[in-house]
């Protein structure tokens, strides 16, 4: 794929030759700063240039060239770094013949290291008055035009090295997304949890409802499943004595793209002992609200021109939900009592949604839900109480074994977080995967999962577990309106003709 001109590529090799002419490394192997652009601007930004004279601290700083402006014997420019720019101050008869050379021989995009001390320009500006300058690294290509403004969509997904160096904004959604873990795991080690890693590499695929990737391991000569949830591994550990364990994970589901999926993401799921889906819930109102705060500032969160308000959550039952939500153009609304009728469900699925006979009642109050009241649900609410079958891992209601004691937590209409008191009957545990396994289909498992059956048998006490999608949680967080927004690299069809060789980088 062609992506500069070849000119551009050849006349900035010229000019790295002639830099090394000059006698400086090509590719220096490092360089010893005292301070970032960012710390510099932070600290010094307000400071009259009368005391930093005074001070004349020396520093070293170094960056990515993104502006240059000659005035004869001397010149200007700008270093980026860590997300902010400062200006610096080259004169001829200061960093000598050859450091100001090297200067002619910069371009934009080229990385440099100086050594100087603060002062402020006629204009008041923050500048650095250079006594010795360093080369770091020739951009052989050139940012695209107008870089400052990097707005193709596309090649900001593609190429997000470039989506950082032009984007404040994109850069510092993935500073709040590193912070947002950080919460994340502050909140649950301060609670007495224990961070796990468990394998990436299934035998079989298990946790959830989802078409895996498929690999092959060559020494055993086994096929293996990247993983679609860590939930049947951090379950074992719970069966192993950890009362309380969490675990970061990658997740990997062979399925469709859209604004709010994509085959590879992040997750943070738990389990806590001795504890039920509504102690997670009530844990839940507490975290959301600590983290919104945290991060933002307020518990009251702008995502879409909506103001989110994480100080509450609503609570509704997924048939209170179809209830609440009921759109006028079918009928009147059905209460709660006939959603939780044997055959309600059907009777009102059918005779809006025809076409899908083998579905059971649970199955026909998803479908209600997802079709009627998912979108919504944009205030944060949790929703509880999902028909049984639909969630064959969770323990049913002792008062109705229709349902299950499950929750998830829906935010600007997408589901965030799914939690639920833990299924830890053996027996009731295989009948269910059975019956998967029976039903068939790409998501559905394919075989039996004899080892977790085992290990339930070894005694699992009553648990409480959650995933917490984390991709998204950073979507609402930062107003970022696409999942491709939080992902460094999202997944992306490829290129016709891409290559990944430097002759057709630069265009040969």
């Amino acid at each position: 794929m062609q992506f500069e001109p070849r000119d551009q590529f050849e006349q900035r090799q010229k000019k790295l030759q002639q830099i090394q002419e000059l006698g400086f490394d090509p590719y220096p192997r490092e360089f010893r700063w005292t301070d970032t652009p960012a710390t510099l601007v932070d600290k010094y930004g307000q400071t009259p240039g009368g005391e930093l004279e005074a001070q004349k601290r020396d520093v070293r700083v170094a960056g990515r060239i993104v502006s240059l402006r000659l005035m004869g014997k001397a010149g200007f420019a700008h270093l980026q770094g860590a997300g902010k720019r400062l200006q610096i101050y080259v004169k001829k008869d200061v960093v000598g013949d050859r450091g100001f050379q090297l200067f002619l021989l910069l371009d934009l995009g080229d990385s440099a290291g100086v050594r100087g001390h603060l002062f402020r320009t006629k204009t008041g500006e923050l500048s650095i008055w250079v006594e010795e300058l360093s080369f770091l690294s020739k951009a052989l290509l050139p940012l695209p035009e107008k870089w400052h403004g990097l707005t193709d969509v596309e090649l900001r997904y593609r190429q997000r090295y470039l989506d950082l160096i032009a984007n404040e904004k994109s850069r510092q959604v993935f500073v709040t997304r590193a912070r947002i873990i950080q919460e994340l795991r502050r909140f649950f080690d301060a609670k007495g949890y224990t961070e796990v890693e468990t394998p990436m590499m299934h035998p079989i695929p298990g946790g959830a409802a989802a078409r895996p990737f498929t690999t092959h391991h060559h020494a055993l000569d086994i096929d293996l499943y990247l993983r679609i949830a860590p939930e049947l591994y951090l379950k074992r550990l719970t069966i192993g004595g950890f009362d309380r364990v969490y675990e970061i994970n990658r997740n990997f589901r062979n399925e469709g793209i859209s604004t709010q999926h994509n085959p590879e993401f992040t997750m943070l799921e738990f389990y806590e002992a001795y504890s039920n889906y509504r102690d997670l819930m009530d844990m839940n109102e507490q975290l959301f609200s600590l983290l919104a705060k945290n991060i933002t500032g307020s518990t009251s969160v702008k995502y879409g021109g909506t103001e989110l308000d994480f100080s509450k959550m609503q609570r509704l039952s997924m048939r209170e939900a179809i209830v609440k939500y009921w759109p006028a153009h079918l009928g009147a609304a059905p209460s709660v009592k006939e959603l939780a009728q044997p055959g309600g469900p059907r009777a009102l699925g059918e005779r809006h949604y025809p076409g899908k006979d083998k579905m059971s009642d649970g199955e026909w109050t998803g479908l209600l839900f997802e079709a009627i009241a998912e979108d919504k649900l944009v205030q944060p609410t949790i929703l509880y109480d999902f028909p049984t079958d639909i969630s064959p891992l969770s323990k049913q209601k002792p008062e109705d074994p229709s349902l299950a004691e499950r929750f998830e937590i829906f935010v600007a209409g997408m589901e965030v977080a799914n939690g639920f008191s833990e299924l830890n009957d053996p027996a009731e545990q295989e009948r269910r995967f059975l019956a998967q396994i029976a039903q068939g289909g790409d998501e559905m498992p394919k075989q039996l999962d004899v080892d977790y059956i085992r290990a339930l048998c070894h005694g699992m006490p009553p648990a409480a577990g959650e995933g917490i999608g984390i991709d998204r949680l950073t979507m609402i967080l930062t107003d970022s309106p696409s999942i491709r927004d939080v992902i460094l690299f999202p997944l992306l069809r490829p290129q016709g003709g891409e290559s990944s060789s430097a002759s057709e980088a630069h265009g040969a």
